[in-house]
């Protein structure tokens, strides 16, 4: 008997033990998340609505509910049904750290899964079958394949089979197709209404070259809408699929005159780049116009991980080469990030006689002129053979990133040195640049953007741009060589984009695309010091009043 009750207390003891071990795993757990969840700070998406007419506003309910599908759209491409994921016993700040990622793996953090019942990430999300390899889509005869809007999935007999996003998606597509149009029917300005009417047709045929058009050709609009599968980041198995995304912006005209003049001057940039003229032998187009929003909503795409703060559109190498295209800034989102992020970041990692040249209109001309760079360089290789992002296959995006980056702080020093800003320091803008790369780096290996800051950073490292001080884990700006080394990255990069030449776009990846150890110590002293690694929004009709 004695025996017995000796092993029931054991038992007990045992179940005691392993409950309260379960126990401060799960509250670990929670407060990683908690902790994961909280370094994206919270910012309100609101502008002054006064400048809007009453059918303008009347248009706003409309445009919310087309851009919440091509948040649901994105959903599934992104990761799949996501019902069986949120149905699932999750903490609050789980289900707002999925909301952010889209999914359960951690945009910021290489893609690293943060639920255990979770494996890696699928390189082409879901739009691939999950067991498809290289060689079998390779061999694969299809000729809408490597379409940016198809579906890749398996029939009946296991047969690869392309499903065009307009059937795939055709219950989803067809109620926003309705909602645009409504939109449409109270639009005032002839440009908007045009573009709305196109681009609702567009997302039933997958045919969007003439929308493109025209939203290259309104000027007068006060709200611009941005909707539709865009960007091809998500695809990072090939980056032929665009996912689907939508902005909703409101038009800053004050600030939007200022930067009316700089779109005249991008021929100009073209002609000066610093490359053979063999890689700068295209016209950009002459339509090209930049403008500044404030942001009242991002869905999808947009709104993945970490935010866009500027955009550079349209995408179609067509398009580009003959209407040129437009650049928005979006003010209200860049400020935000400025404030929160890049100056607490400066006051960390910038040597302390340097934090002055830390300045939001550095930001503001770094950023915008990195949209101006996107539509710079060349479109085709150089013997016309394919398109740059073609030949580039799946480092495209990240070697595009890069040339952006680097050639829009060019194209400040070179307006700088023609007179056309006036009164300027370029230091700011080096310094605000060298700073800006410790916010964008922290998007990890997976974000096309992080890999390029990573190139960036430790190009300019090798070329002594910076120095890192031992002692107090600053970084101190050389101007003459941050300067040698701009021009020669910027040489560098248009010429394998020139070539076409994959193997130094992937090697160029692959031994600086990474985060090293030195600079992963100075990482985590920034998330040490609780600065955020991003901004997530609070926004839609509510925030706004309506």
């Amino acid at each position: 008997m004695k025996k017995v009750l000796v092993l029931m207390l054991a038992v007990i003891v045992l179940f005691a033990c392993n409950s309260t071990s379960q126990k401060k795993e799960t509250i670990q757990e929670n407060n990683t998340m908690k902790q994961k969840a909280e370094e994206f700070v919270p910012f309100a998406l609101k502008t002054d609505l006064n400048v809007l007419t009453e059918k303008e506003k009347q248009m706003l309910p409309l445009l919310f509910d087309a851009a919440k599908i091509m948040e649901e759209i994105y959903w599934k491409e992104a990761f799949g049904e996501k019902d069986n994921l949120f149905n699932e016993d999750l903490d609050e700040y789980t289900r707002k750290f999925l909301q952010i990622n889209y999914g359960p793996w951690e945009r910021l953090n290489n893609n690293e899964p943060f639920l255990p019942k979770y494996g890696k990430k699928p390189a082409g999300a879901n739009f691939y079958p999950a067991d498809l390899t290289k060689e079998e889509f390779k061999g694969w005869d299809n000729e809408n394949k490597t379409s940016l809007y198809t579906m890749i999935r398996r029939g009946e007999d296991r047969e690869l089979i392309a499903i065009p996003y307009h059937d795939f998606f055709e219950e989803e597509t067809q109620k926003a197709a309705d909602l645009i149009l409504q939109a449409a029917e109270l639009a005032e300005e002839e440009g908007l209404k045009n573009y709305l009417l196109k681009r609702a047709e567009a997302l039933l045929t997958d045919e969007y070259f003439e929308s493109d058009v025209a939203w290259m050709e309104m000027k007068n609009n006060t709200i611009d809408f941005i909707v539709g599968p865009i960007e091809n980041y998500e695809d990072q198995l090939f980056g032929y699929k665009a996912a689907h995304e939508s902005f909703i912006l409101i038009k800053d005209k004050g600030w939007s005159e200022k930067l009316t003049k700089f779109a005249a001057l991008l021929p100009g940039l073209q002609k000066a780049l610093p490359c053979e003229q063999v890689y700068k032998d295209e016209t950009p187009g002459i339509d090209s116009d930049m403008n500044v929003y404030d942001a009242i909503f991002y869905a999808g795409d947009c709104n993945a991980g970490s935010k866009t703060i500027a955009i550079n559109l349209p995408n179609d190498e067509v398009v580009r080469e003959t209407k040129g295209s437009r650049k928005l800034q979006l003010k209200n989102s860049m400020q935000a990030k400025f404030d929160k992020i890049l100056v607490p970041i400066s006051d960390l990692l910038i040597a302390e006689d340097q934090r002055k040249h830390v300045k939001f209109d550095a930001f503001f001309e770094n950023t915008m002129f990195h949209e101006v760079a996107h539509g710079l360089g060349l479109g085709n290789t150089t013997d016309k053979s394919t398109t740059v992002r073609e030949a580039l296959k799946d480092t495209y995006t990240s070697i595009e990133e890069g040339k952006a980056d680097i050639l829009g702080l060019w194209c400040v020093y070179k307006l700088n040195e023609m007179g056309e800003l006036g009164e300027k320091d370029m230091m700011d803008n080096f310094v605000t640049f060298m700073a800006g790369i410790f916010r964008s780096v922290r998007f990890g290996a997976a974000s096309a953007h992080g890999k390029a800051n990573m190139m960036r950073f430790y190009y300019f490292q090798e070329t002594g741009a910076f120095e890192r001080d031992a002692d107090t884990g600053t970084y101190r700006v050389n101007f003459e060589k941050m300067k040698e080394a701009m021009l020669s990255l910027s040489e560098t990069i248009l010429k394998i984009q020139g070539d076409g030449d994959y193997e130094a776009a992937k090697s160029l990846i692959v031994e600086k695309g990474f985060i090293r150890e030195e600079l992963q110590k100075d990482l985590i002293r920034i998330g040490d010091a609780g600065i955020p690694r991003d901004i997530v929004f609070e926004q839609g009709p509510e925030v706004l009043g309506l």
